[in-house]
């Protein structure tokens, strides 16, 4: 779970409401535009089964695994990477995906009015920042969801954020990143 604060560039970040029927289709040209070496994608799930505002990482690698998308996806419902493993993910990606384009997701807290937001950003992401937790950073972009707002009491936040709003954000967010590496497919095809 992150603390979502941007202070970069405008055309480092973009985000789209989980209600917006669009929404993949910007996360999808966002990561195409972060990924201008055309390096081979990698998705990295962050998050937890146990909390239900820190599912949508492993929910979304669950969703990219049950549509069978033509990228390594690490992080799931049934094997979660929960914060704690950060730092073994990374050693092991380094290790078995050098040279990969790595794209972590996570869920975050933010503003109020953020809620329900989608956010790509062209940086990689510190897991557990919401819960006041110092990781190294993970991914080398990042699609985050804001699932509730900030809060003194942000681990409360997490077990009262809705399941509906997870799912949707979710949805999306696998369905952007199929979008994406279908079209990474298609131009390293074309290329070939």
């Amino acid at each position: 779970m992150n603390d979502f604060s941007f202070s970069g560039n405008i055309s480092d970040s973009y985000s789209f409401s989980a209600f917006n029927g669009y929404a993949p289709i910007g996360v999808a040209e966002a990561l195409s535009r972060f990924n201008q070496k055309q390096l081979t994608p990698l998705i990295i799930c962050v998050g937890s089964d146990l909390v239900l505002g820190d599912s949508l990482g492993p929910l979304v690698g669950t969703m990219l695994k049950e549509r069978n998308v033509s990228s390594y996806v690490y992080g799931t419902l049934n094997f979660p990477i929960t914060a704690k493993e950060v730092e073994y993910a990374k050693s092991f990606l380094t290790l078995m995906h050098p040279g990969s384009f790595a794209i972590a997701v996570d869920a975050a807290v933010g503003n109020e009015d953020d809620v329900g937001l989608i956010r790509t950003v062209n940086r990689g992401l510190k897991p557990g920042l919401g819960v006041d937790k110092k990781l190294g950073v993970i991914g080398d972009c990042s699609i985050i969801g804001v699932v509730a707002g900030k809060s003194s009491q942000n681990y409360n936040l997490f077990n009262l954020t809705r399941l509906n709003l997870i799912y949707k954000m979710a949805e999306k967010i696998a369905e952007g990143i199929c979008e994406y590496v279908r079209g990474y497919e298609n131009s390293f095809i074309k290329g070939a």
